[in-house]
């Protein structure tokens, strides 16, 4: 295998394969470091619009620009979401595709201070890394575009622009309506704080809002005329958090009241909460799910009020796939962590100072964790794609070592040069990882053997989140 010896930049380093040995042409490398900058820039856009799901407007139509000045044909609007979009390129051979979010999250502000820092007017940031995870996957989307070109292997590179995968699901209804279905092999990767490619798995989740109507009265006059929808939302709660002794230990539950009422001296009618529920398992959830309904019953049965209550998103655990895991974490570990400059080196520093003592003292970006197979106790609607194409997926180190995601302190690094590096070596790997692929058929048909075993002969997709229609309107 001949490998490049000058120094180049993570794309360029996406033009050598590992078997065959297909090299792009000389025009494709010093298209793929010049572009890097092109790429920076494009994650730095999504970063300042920093729009929330369904409603990135802007983020969505600068991605599909990007793509389609590449070469992409564009279908935006899919699955009947404004936001959602597929781009292609190719007319024949394995689909390989990769997923792209852009979505940011409420309430946490924008800035790239080492300090916390609230900046007046921004009320959302990227606090989970999505504007990088956009760019990043755009970046590798192009590089097998010229990389395919250039040495004319049949391949198709699709890329599903995805929004909304913080609690709104947008992959769920993607997958749904049909849009994987052809697809060989669906490729992801998220920001984070190390830098890893191994097999995991992820918490299957479902969410609900509980609103709860009763009757109003003034709450010292007449208080027995009055039935407080708070009332019934507190004893749901207290339920709930009984409840929480006598579920599996995997179990998380969480949730906020988001109405309560308005002044003290008025019973209210109207109260709100918004629950989430995950568990490893999507059957075991259903159950875990079932008995959570039923103490909103009672608490209304109890407070002499009513309750509704509709799913906003619901996501299956991630199926992994270890055929797919191993050639990516090859290519990682070739390809090396993330090295800070002497800038970055202090910047990461300072951050670190505003850590809890015992996150201090983190891997550094520049290694690989070692292979294996783990639990993850988040959620992604990344699962409900795996349960239906063979996925493979990683992380980079894009934020300094001990950060957690939905913090400041990721939004801060996300948008300076550390998360640059993170996210081009997320690109290097995806390019790397596919061009292999392409090269080895049979690496394919391993992946896909792998997928139907793991599901299970008898097994059915059904979303977690039923027949809704998009909650287009959930972050207003």
């Amino acid at each position: 295998m001949k490998k490049f010896t000058a120094p180049l930049t993570p794309f360029a380093l996406a033009a050598c394969l590992a078997s065959p040995c297909l090299q792009a042409a000389e025009t494709t490398q010093a298209w793929l470091a010049q572009h890097e900058s092109t790429v920076i820039d494009l994650a730095d856009s999504l970063w300042a619009k920093a729009e929330v799901g369904y409603q990135e407007t802007e983020s969505s139509s600068l991605l599909q620009k990007t793509l389609s000045e590449e070469g992409f044909s564009v279908k935006a609007g899919v699955a009947d979401i404004p936001t959602a979009f597929v781009a292609e390129y190719g007319s024949s051979g394995p689909v390989i595709a990769l997923l792209a979010e852009f979505d940011a999250l409420p309430g946490i502000s924008q800035s790239t201070s080492p300090f916390a820092e609230t900046i007046e007017g921004k009320h959302a940031a990227h606090a989970c890394g999505h504007h990088l995870f956009g760019a990043g996957s755009v970046g590798a989307a192009i590089t097998l575009r010229h990389w395919l070109e250039e040495n004319k292997v049949p391949g198709r590179v699709r890329l599903y622009g995805t929004p909304a995968e913080e609690g709104g699901s947008g992959k769920v209804y993607m997958v749904r309506a049909g849009l994987f279905d052809d697809a060989d092999v669906v490729m992801h990767w998220h920001p984070d704080d190390n830098n890893s490619a191994s097999a995991f798995t992820t918490l299957a989740n479902k969410s609900a809002k509980f609103r709860f109507k009763g009757v109003s009265a003034h709450a010292a006059v007449a208080p027995e005329f009055g039935r407080s929808a708070l009332d019934g939302i507190e004893a749901m709660n207290t339920m709930v958090n009984m409840m929480r002794e006598h579920v599996p230990q995997e179990t998380r539950i969480h949730y906020v009241i988001t109405a309560g009422g308005n002044a003290p001296n008025v019973v209210p009618n109207f109260a709100e909460s918004f629950y989430y529920a995950r568990h490893p398992n999507a059957a075991t959830l259903e159950g875990i799910w079932e008995r959570l309904l039923n103490t909103a019953r009672a608490a209304a049965l109890g407070t002499g009020t009513t309750v509704e209550w509709e799913i906003i998103h619901g996501n299956h655990s991630i199926l992994p796939n270890e055929t797919l895991a191993k050639v990516m974490y090859k290519n990682l570990s070739a390809s090396g962590g993330v090295k800070y400059n002497s800038e970055e080196a202090a910047y990461a520093e300072t951050i670190k100072a505003t850590f809890p003592v015992e996150k201090r003292n983190e891997p550094s970006p520049e290694s690989v964790e070692t292979y294996g197979f783990y639990q993850r106790m988040g959620s992604t609607d990344v699962g409900d794609v795996s349960w239906n194409v063979p996925t493979v997926g990683l992380s980079t180190a894009t934020w300094v070592p001990g950060t957690s995601a939905h913090t400041w302190q990721a939004v801060a690094a996300g948008g300076m040069s550390i998360g640059h590096k993170g996210m081009l070596l997320a690109a290097d790997v995806m390019a790397k990882t596919a061009m292999d692929l392409y090269s080895d058929p049979q690496l394919i048909e391993q992946a896909k053997q792998e997928f139907v075993s793991r599901r299970g002969k008898d097994f059915h997709y059904a979303p977690l989140l039923g027949d809704r229609e998009p909650p287009l309107d959930y972050r207003k």
